[in-house]
């Protein structure tokens, strides 16, 4: 499953939106499965769609299905407001006349590549819409965070801070793998003001509240009543407003309005108040009683968060900020930092625990050297797998190396205990370490490959949070497994612990 986010532009109305709507619901029409074109389609979106451009019904047809390989099951379309709450880490978006959202569900075990492949695909399709914003996302594991990348631009005054958030938004606009870039005070907005008169309003009998009661009427309209329909019982609003020559109301709307004073005599609206267009501030963020603006993007398939965010940063470090004005990288990065900020105390009271359960078993420094001596080997199978699949270093990554140091420790364990026993039992030191090398190694060799046998499934499904953790698991075995052939005998050979 993934999303779309739908934004037209600032100001456009419900009507406005929901034609951009309809249209990007006729693209994901060619992709559903003909069982829910013909329940739903053939009845709700034809049925918008014809109210919405004029097309008489019998005119349209439900474009024939195209046999993609990533199927859409169904989709729903929410004009006007986000999706209700459907995935824990995607809050709500607030409700807005010019913005819309789109859940689309495919069939039951689509292969993540084959997802990826048809958002690719959408996103080129929707990438040259007039009039609207159309961003095709996928869902993310973690914290809820603004965007995977994230650079927070601090400054107090808002000229200065919208000049450099400029720059950023260039730099990140020409780094390759982000799209959907947003800077959200890149545009100036501007406002009709409306100023009022009130010493000569005062002389006419005119009250400022019944100024602004007319200017709403005029804009936006009057909600007067409700009216409750017999064929489907539902409410609808009856809003009054003046007559308007389009979709939108114009200036003239207000040139030529009339307010009433207190003695019932209509008096224009120029006569008590003036027009004016002034720039009004953007929307204005504080962090830490500190003001900041955030310029986000998104990351194409194929690349990685935290490349994009060192490349940035590389670049960012170049850039000559004001005394007074500096920057900060958040998204997955600034996630990563909380989430990763006390694993290393985590580890070294892991490393220093296991060392003590070891001491106490094998009563000797030496033994325990030797059975720790096989972690780097796992380590350097972990590292060359994930250089080899492409997967960054992640959460479930360490994750990943954590379960891999206490398999690799049990499995030395066996090798070096047994090997001690039999030295116990008489044996010189060589032929001990050649004979568990011998024993020993099948049942080894045989729970490493039950273990990868188990990870492969997990690794093939390319889930970007659970295949990351199986590809270390199955590197980690494989090289320990390999490696600890020889260099658990060798310096089990040079220490030659005492047998206790």
């Amino acid at each position: 499953m993934f999303y779309l986010d739908i934004e037209t532009a600032p100001g456009s109305n419900l009507q406005h939106t929901h034609r951009v709507m309809a249209m990007v619901d006729s693209v994901l029409n060619e992709y559903t499965l003909p069982t829910f074109r013909r329940a739903a389609l053939s009845t709700h979106y034809v049925a918008q769609r014809t109210a919405l451009q004029g097309v008489p019904t019998a005119s349209l047809e439900i474009p024939k299905y195209s046999g993609g390989k990533a199927k859409i099951v169904w989709f729903a379309s929410n004009t006007g407001h986000g999706n209700p709450r459907i995935y824990y880490n995607v809050i709500r978006e607030k409700d807005a006349a010019d913005y819309g959202q789109v859940f689309v569900q495919l069939e039951r075990g689509t292969p993540p590549p084959l997802k990826g492949a048809l958002i690719d695909e959408l996103r080129y399709r929707f990438s040259s819409i007039p009039g609207a914003v159309v961003n095709v996302k996928d869902f993310e594991q973690g914290p809820p965070i603004e965007a995977p990348v994230a650079i927070r631009v601090f400054g107090e005054n808002l000229d200065t801070l919208r000049h450099l958030a400029a720059q950023v938004e260039d730099i990140v606009a020409h780094t390759e793998g982000a799209i959907y870039v947003d800077n959200p005070i890149a545009t100036i907005n501007t406002d009709l003001e409306v100023r009022v008169n009130k010493e000569k309003a005062a002389a006419l009998g005119i009250p400022v509240a019944e100024i602004e009661r007319m200017v709403r009427l005029a804009i936006a309209g009057l909600n007067v009543g409700t009216f409750t329909a017999e064929a489907d019982g539902e409410a609808y609003n009856i809003t009054v407003t003046v007559p308007k020559e389009g979709a939108f109301a114009t200036l003239d709307a207000l040139k030529n309005l009339y307010v009433n004073n207190v003695l019932g005599g209509a008096v224009p609206l120029s006569q008590v108040a003036e027009l004016l267009f002034k720039r009004s501030p953007n929307y204005i963020e504080h962090y830490g009683k500190d003001r900041f603006t955030t310029v986000t993007a998104f990351v194409r398939s194929g690349y990685y968060a935290a490349d994009l965010n060192r490349q940035i940063r590389a670049k960012l470090e170049q850039m000559a900020f004001p005394r007074g004005y500096s920057y900060v990288v958040a998204g997955e990065e600034e996630t990563a930092e909380r989430s990763f900020g006390g694993m290393g105390t985590i580890i070294l009271l892991t490393i220093f625990g296991l060392m003590a359960v070891l001491v106490l078993e094998f009563k000797t420094f030496r033994s325990t050297l030797i059975v720790l001596s096989v972690i780097p080997l796992g380590l350097i199978g972990a590292v060359l797998m994930l250089l080899a699949t492409g997967y960054p270093f992640s959460f479930t990554v360490v994750v990943g190396l954590i379960a891999l140091l206490g398999i690799e420790v049990k499995t030395s364990i066996l090798l070096v205990d047994f090997t001690n026993q039999l030295r116990a039992e008489g044996r010189n030191l060589d032929d001990a370490i050649q004979e568990a090398g011998e024993i020993r190694f099948v049942p080894i060799l045989l729970t490493s490959l039950t273990a990868i046998g188990g990870l492969l499934p997990i690794a093939v499904e390319e889930n970007p949070l659970y295949s990351p953790l199986a590809y270390v698991l199955i590197g980690g075995l494989i090289s320990s497994t390999l490696l600890a052939r020889i260099v658990t005998p060798v310096l089990y050979k040079l220490l030659s612990p005492r047998v206790v």
